[in-house]
């Protein structure tokens, strides 16, 4: 196998056939930076000081013309030729509680949760091992790419792997999916991926904030504080945004866990005036973040955040959060995807 010297030495770690830099060094335990892991977020840049790469996606949105001029790579969508030597800043902060492997997941049920998400269901033969907000990357036929998508569920001994994925017009994995891959067909699960998981140590009020198919690991992080005995009867508010009344979702899940209502307490908001005037929709209208901020109050400063959604809305997030709020980046977990 091809060995990857870091840093002059800081550390060594071997290549296996089908990874990239980047989840060879996770799998090896180290602390690689990186969020999205398909390369659109750039946190993954490292510079190849000997050795030959190839580079998998060369248009990649997380490399910059400049991180080309420079010789940079992204890690995530680069595999060695051969023993090579490689510069980037390791992180222990990153390094993973939980190691990422390969395995094959059967699609085994599929349901609509709204007119554009849908519930995929996978079982694999081996635990399904992850923790509450993480994501796998997805191998689906005919795609040159895997996709990053969120867990819904909780980690289970069953194997099975609970995807909340939103259809997107023209997108090739959205044709797969939605179209394509019938019950009983197998594909490559490769994971768990994330840092914008749930922290069972902290000992403040939590507060999920979603939107579109960020729904996903925010239910995965309510499920998760839920379940775990060092949280019980911690608070809990779930925000999630809609663009439409038709687009709003996820009470129906968080009202099955046991302190909804008391606890654990759901807030929509739609951002449409008039297609919510249509509807006669009676809750909050604008962004969610703006929801946020009215229903929290002074609260708003003293809570843990999680965050899934569109770029626009984890950017107003950070903007209200720790812009206008001062609260400090350690208490604000998302990871980019674009």
């Amino acid at each position: 196998m091809p060995v990857i010297e870091v840093n002059q030495q800081e550390a060594v770690f071997e290549y296996a056939a089908g990874d990239t830099l980047l989840r060879a060094g996770l799998r090896a335990g180290l602390g690689m930076p990186y969020e999205c892991g398909v390369g659109a977020c750039g946190c993954c840049r490292c510079e190849v000081i000997e050795g030959e790469v190839a580079d998998l996606w060369p248009a990649a949105p997380g490399l910059s013309e400049r991180d080309r001029r420079k010789g940079r790579v992204l890690a995530c969508q680069s595999r060695p030729l051969g023993d090579a030597r490689i510069r980037l800043r390791l992180d222990p902060q990153g390094k993973p509680a939980l190691r990422p492997a390969r395995r094959t997941a059967t699609l085994t049920a599929v349901r609509d949760v709204t007119h554009d998400i849908r519930e995929f269901v996978f079982r694999s033969d081996a635990p399904a091992e992850f923790l509450p907000g993480q994501y796998a990357l997805l191998a689906l036929p005919g795609l040159d790419r895997e996709r990053a998508y969120s867990m819904a569920n909780l980690p289970n001994a069953a194997g099975e792997w609970h995807f909340r994925i939103r259809k997107v017009a023209g997108g090739g994995a959205s044709e797969v999916l939605f179209s394509q891959l019938a019950v009983g067909t197998a594909i490559g699960l490769d994971g768990p991926y994330g840092m914008a998981h749930l922290r069972t140590d902290s000992p403040r009020d939590i507060v999920c904030i979603a939107g579109g198919s960020g729904l996903a690991p925010m239910l995965s992080v309510a499920r998760g504080v839920a379940a775990e005995p060092a949280l019980a009867g911690r608070k809990l508010d779930f925000f999630y945004g809609g663009r439409t009344p038709a687009d709003i979702c996820g009470q129906s899940e968080l009202a099955a866990l046991p302190g909804f209502g008391e606890t654990i307490r759901y807030h929509a908001a739609v951002s449409d005036a008039d297609a919510a005037a249509r509807a006669g929709w009676s809750g909050p209208v604008g962004p969610i973040h703006e929801a946020v901020e009215a229903t929290l109050g002074a609260r708003l400063g003293e809570a843990e955040f999680y965050l899934a959604g569109p770029p626009p809305m984890v950017e107003a997030l950070q903007q209200l959060l720790q812009l206008h709020h001062k609260l400090p980046p350690e208490r604000i977990h998302f990871d980019r995807f674009f």
